[in-house]
């Protein structure tokens, strides 16, 4: 299989049945952040803030879908919210076959906003 170079080359390389919870994901991500940018890092969609910082990604697996924000602090500030989801240290798992939490995704964007932004002002 030949690497993506485009979050729409990674959606159309996958299975028909989870192309369609990725658009929604995709889309519900997109809204949270508006302004950021999407790229192609480590062989999944993601997306970086207006001045190139990582801001999430995400991606589909066999049984599950992952969002990656790469922050402790996003899973402090949701706590028991996020918890059911929560794998490793800032992995977010949402089991395939029920349907991606599109709430909890916001949150977990606008706090990703929030704290790149907060980094980028210091």
């Amino acid at each position: 299989m030949t690497k993506p170079a485009t979050v729409d080359a990674y959606l159309a390389g996958q299975p028909d049945d989870r192309r369609a919870a990725l658009a929604e994901l995709r889309a519900t991500i997109r809204a949270a952040a508006p302004d950021a940018t999407e790229t192609i890092a480590y062989d999944m969609p993601a997306l970086r803030g207006r001045d190139g910082r990582f801001l999430v990604s995400f991606a589909a697996y066999r049984s599950h879908y992952s969002l990656f924000p790469a922050s402790g602090a996003v899973m402090k500030a949701l706590g028991d919210e996020i918890a059911p989801y929560v794998v490793g240290k800032a992995t977010i798992r949402f089991p395939a076959g029920r349907p991606i939490p599109l709430d909890l995704v916001t949150k977990v964007v606008r706090l990703r906003v929030t704290e790149i932004g907060a980094r980028a002002g210091r």
